[in-house]
């Protein structure tokens, strides 16, 4: 039986509930993965919804030594004056060789963190992540599509895109596994195109 992973979500206040769904649930479900909850100080934090989570440990790198992989959760809070710095975790994950992921306004953290430097990415409009972070490194890498996108181990995605987000994450956490991820993208494209 193939080793379990870990992966973190980093959850911060005011978080969108809408965009880890799909990655955290079919992570556990469907690859056997194992989620752990993430927030800045290890206390709670609230979702747009009003939902309450309660993490299961801090954003400390010495905390979080056993991740294969880490889940940068959105949040007006990213744009914010004073966002959490979550650059030498998302750093350390990446320098053992873990994924590295982003979706809409996490995609700053990845941003300041350098990740974006030698990679293609996205986020919520190439004006609107150069707005909130003026000549990142890399921002000559930056993908204008509506859909996730995976480069090397790092993943991004605006928050539009959950599913997208969801499917090339795992996809690169498992590559191992195309017959399970292409059931889960025939699952997911099957939703719009008999509702449209």
């Amino acid at each position: 039986m193939p080793e379990q992973k870990t992966i973190g979500f980093l959850f911060i206040e005011d978080f969108a509930d809408w965009e880890y769904g799909l990655l955290a649930a079919s992570a556990v479900e469907w690859f056997g993965a194992r989620a752990v909850s993430l927030t800045s100080d290890g206390k709670p934090v609230t979702g747009i919804s009003g939902f309450r989570l309660t993490p299961d440990r801090s954003a400390r790198v010495d905390e979080n030594t056993d991740l294969d992989a880490i889940a940068v959760i959105g949040s007006d809070q990213w744009a914010g004056k004073a966002p959490p710095d979550a650059a030498v975790l998302l750093t350390a994950v990446a320098s053992r060789g873990g994924v590295v992921g982003g979706i809409c306004a996490g995609t700053l953290a990845l941003a300041r963190a350098g990740l974006f430097e030698n990679a293609r990415h996205t986020s919520n409009g190439r004006d609107w992540i150069n707005g909130h972070e003026a000549a990142y490194a890399g921002d000559d890498n930056y993908q204008d599509v509506p859909h996730a996108v995976a480069d090397g181990k790092v993943i991004s995605a605006p928050g539009s895109a959950p599913g997208t987000f969801a499917l090339a994450f795992l996809k690169t956490l498992y590559p191992e596994r195309d017959s399970d991820l292409a059931r889960m993208r025939t699952l997911f494209a099957k939703e719009y195109a008999e509702a449209s």
